[in-house]
Parts: structure tokens; sequence; C-alpha cells
């Protein structure tokens, strides 16, 4: 499970992310691919690498790399990853993918010290402007799909993942918006700027915030019909 992305954006999103690690540090790739990441963490950094990947040719793919895989959902939990086991966790341009984020990240913060997330950010001016102009679901370059065939079941940004750590009581150690591959730390008005956004997690406290889901809403015995506009 991976958003998609050119090589060479990848590459730069891997790169990023790597420097946020120091070497020889465990680490768990969520979503990890074909291990792309991990290779790179392991061969230039001494890293020792995990990952967990859902769709079965990507696990093939990474193990044919001497990649450890686990092939898992993660909407089902780590289950398989023990307590503490990792000193970062990462989870890259996927979080918007998962039924359950709340669960995800604090899964993440479960099965690590720290959790390196990256996500698009979908209130880049380029999203909003296709909007305001054409009045449909914007294609863009980060946001390459049609409306009825993305991976993506939640359309958040810069802002919106704040408030979910917030929620989570989670600290946010560092925060790097992202423009063209690069990260501008301090960048202004950066949920209008950036294209993707990283951030470090840490947790303010060892008390892991349950998450109540709550109940769907009876249907409306009469619906009124609006006009598209």
């Amino acid at each position: 499970m991976k958003y998609l992305l050119a090589d060479h954006a990848a590459a730069l999103i891997d790169r990023i992310i790597m420097d946020q690690i120091p070497a020889g540090s465990r680490v768990l790739d969520l979503g990890c691919g074909d291990g792309r990441l991990l290779c790179r963490l392991r061969d230039e950094m001494g890293a020792s690498i995990q990952g967990v990947e859902r769709d079965p040719k990507a696990v093939i793919a990474a193990i044919s790399k001497g990649v450890p895989v686990i092939q898992a959902d993660l909407d089902q939990g780590l289950d398989e990853i023990p307590d503490h086991a990792f000193d970062y966790a990462v989870l890259s341009q996927t979080l918007q993918q998962v039924i359950q984020p709340e669960n995800v990240v604090n899964e993440m913060l479960r099965a690590a010290q720290r959790a390196i997330v990256v996500v698009p950010n979908f209130g880049h001016w380029r999203i909003r402007l296709q909007i305001l102009v054409n009045g449909r679901v914007p294609i863009t370059s980060e946001l390459p799909y049609d409306w009825y065939n993305t991976p993506n079941l939640h359309f958040l940004t810069m802002i919106d993942f704040r408030a979910l750590t917030e929620r989570l009581q989670l600290r946010i150690v560092r925060e790097l918006p992202i423009v063209s591959g690069v990260a501008k730390a301090g960048l202004k008005l950066a949920n209008l700027r950036a294209e993707s956004a990283l951030f470090v997690l840490e947790r303010m406290t060892n008390e892991v915030i349950p998450i109540t889901i709550p109940e769907p809403q009876k249907p409306a015995t009469e619906i009124e019909s609006d006009s598209a506009v």
C-alpha cells in the first residue's frame, strides 16, 4: 500500500525521511512497498529494518531485496510487533489510505519511540484552485487519481493533521512542509504552499488515547433534493 509517486519524487521524499533517522536505528516501515526505503536505510545508514506490507507482489519484491517483511493489513493492527521494539516507525504517503488513521498512528507509537508520518497536503493552493475553477475533484502530480479509482479514503490538510495530533495528545517534534521534493522548515503559509508534509511525533505520556467510533446516524425519513451547485 503506497501512494503513487514518480521514482524521482519518491527518492526525494525518502531522503527527507532518512535525514530524520540517526544511523544504526531500528526502523519499522509501514506500507513499505517493495522495500526501497528500507534498503537505503540498511545499506547507507546501518539501520536494523522491518517492513509491513499488504500487497503480495510488493512483499515478494521486498523479500527479493533481502528486506524482512510481515504481510499484514495496517487496519488490522500490528499484533506481531512487540511494544517499543523500534526507534522509529515510518508511514509515508499511506495514512490517508487506511480506514482508521487514529488507530494506525497509535500503533506506530506503541511499536516505536517516535513516528515519522508523511502526508499529502490537500490544502495546497493548486488543489484549491482546481476545485474553485473546475468545480471537480482535482487531478495533480500529488493527487493523480480520478475520484472513482483513488486509493485515498481521507482528504486531509496540514492543519487537519495537527488537529489529529492534539486529539491523540502527541507532541510534534518536527514539522517539515515539502515543496517540489524539498523540505522547507519554517515555511510561511505552509498549509497553502506545501504539496506534502513530514511530521516527527512522540507521545507526551505513555497513555494511549482510546478511540471512540461514533455510531452511524439513522437515515432521515425525508430527503430534500438540492440542485447541483
